[in-house]
């Protein structure tokens, strides 16, 4: 059994890793191999594009920005998925500057198949397909 707590401080410290050989085989230990992430209108799938995904974040909110992530102690877990929040805070303190909802659908081994992040401000209209 995996622990959702546990999962998300994995998955928000994928987002602040700064050495690109630690974050590919994070990557590689969260998500399956053709694994996907959706944020608004992107899509990221499979671990190429998911690490591209994941530096842009990286680049422009951790690098350049000097902020940091971290998961809300609220994740909770029901039967394949793992639920949680978390935050952008401003790097010289605790200020909250964004926060957003991970909705994770997870494999029999605790991986993550489909990655669906929510940030308020970037809602899209449903599509039917």
């Amino acid at each position: 059994m995996i622990d959702p707590q546990e999962l998300a401080n994995r998955y928000v410290e994928v987002w602040n890793e700064r050495d690109a050989k630690q974050r590919r085989q994070q990557i590689a230990a969260l998500w399956v191999t053709n694994g996907t992430h959706y944020v608004g209108t992107r899509e990221a799938r499979g671990y190429e594009e998911l690490e591209q995904r994941i530096i842009g974040s990286h680049e422009k909110n951790v690098a350049q920005a000097g902020n940091r992530f971290r998961a809300v102690r609220d994740a909770c877990a029901l039967r394949d998925v793992v639920t949680f929040h978390w935050e952008m805070l401003a790097g010289h303190d605790d200020t909250v500057l964004a926060v957003g909802l991970e909705f994770l659908v997870l494999d029999t081994d605790g991986r993550i198949v489909t990655d669906y992040q929510f940030v308020p401000g970037q809602a899209q209209p449903l599509t039917r397909g």
